[in-house]
């Protein structure tokens, strides 16, 4: 099914009112990345892909969870799904737009962009936007890659085929250094990598003495103490004037996942620590800032308003 792109003629978002803190109360966008305990990258090596089907999902309730935490604010976000998880699972999609999300792609299979090449990304990217599109009867706009992996470097034909094949934007860039991901000379504020492209959406860092620190969620988020991810956030928004774009998977709420006793220490460390107590801090964080779709935090820029290009 393919549904027509509203963003042409979409209404701008006002950014929400007064706030005690900064002098304009900014709206960050929430995004959540579905896709199950056994898909995660820090088990690529460990759990086989085609065994997937055998694992025994619990996308269904760890979502249902997210959902019912959004609810209670009332927040809206955008989801990004695996078109895998959609093939399974038509009935969450619906929920997820019933509730007034907006829905984009995560790709179908999981697989990071830059090992797949571009034939192979094409009709992953076609897939999964053709499986979301006639489960939920919306048109989809958002990508974002597996593992954050395209970069100028690695893809460079990734945004062009991405507006090829009917996408609006991507959310796929981390401007950081990190051992899986990240491209730390990438720009931190939206822009377009490639003018037949599909215009880029950063994940938010905050530079502090030169480099540029994460500030976007993840496991980040779950190690290092809430007050300094709030401070960092804050400061994004008070200081640079914009807002931030914050993520999480559904099974970080989920404590009674399976343990993956093989994958190495690193792997679970990384998977695992912070778990117990993610509920709690996903609750602080939806009370300490103003939340919404990425799709109307980023209007603008979506529409092809793009900002100076200041690097800030």
């Amino acid at each position: 099914m393919n549904v027509p792109h509203p963003y042409g003629t979409m209404p701008l978002l006002p950014q929400g009112g007064m706030s005690t803190s900064t002098p304009r109360r900014i709206t960050n966008a929430m995004t959540v990345d579905v896709e199950d305990w056994f898909q995660v990258q820090a088990f690529a090596g460990v759990i086989d892909r085609a065994d997937w089907p055998s694992l025994g999902s619990r996308v269904l309730g760890s979502t249902e969870a997210v959902l019912e935490s959004f609810a209670a604010g009332p927040i809206h976000a955008t989801f990004f799904v695996l078109g895998w998880v959609a093939e399974r699972h038509p009935a969450l999609i619906r929920r997820i737009l019933a509730a007034g999300h907006e829905l984009a792609s995560h790709g179908h299979g999981h697989e990071r962009v830059d090992e797949i090449g571009a034939r192979a990304f094409r009709e992953d990217v076609r897939r999964a936007r053709r499986v979301l599109e006639d489960a939920g009867g919306v048109a989809v706009a958002g990508y974002r890659a597996p593992t954050f992996s395209i970069s100028r470097a690695r893809t460079p034909w990734a945004h062009e085929i991405l507006a090829e094949e009917g996408y609006a934007y991507s959310s796929s860039s981390f401007p950081i250094r990190h051992d899986l991901y990240g491209a730390a000379d990438a720009p931190r504020r939206p822009h377009r990598p490639d003018p037949n492209g599909v215009i880029e959406l950063p994940m938010t860092t905050l530079s502090l003495f030169g480099q540029n620190l994460p500030c976007a969620g993840g496991g980040w988020f779950r190690l290092l103490p809430y007050r300094l991810f709030r401070a960092g956030l804050r400061s994004v928004n008070a200081h640079l004037g914009q807002p931030g774009i914050f993520y999480f998977h559904p099974w970080e709420l989920d404590a009674g996942q399976p343990r993956q006793a093989g994958a190495p220490l690193k792997s679970r460390l990384r998977h695992y620590s912070g778990i117990p107590g993610m509920p709690r801090r996903i609750e602080r964080l939806l009370g300490d800032f103003a939340w919404d779709r990425l799709d109307r935090v980023h209007a603008r820029e979506i529409a092809g308003q793009l900002p100076a290009p200041v690097m800030a």
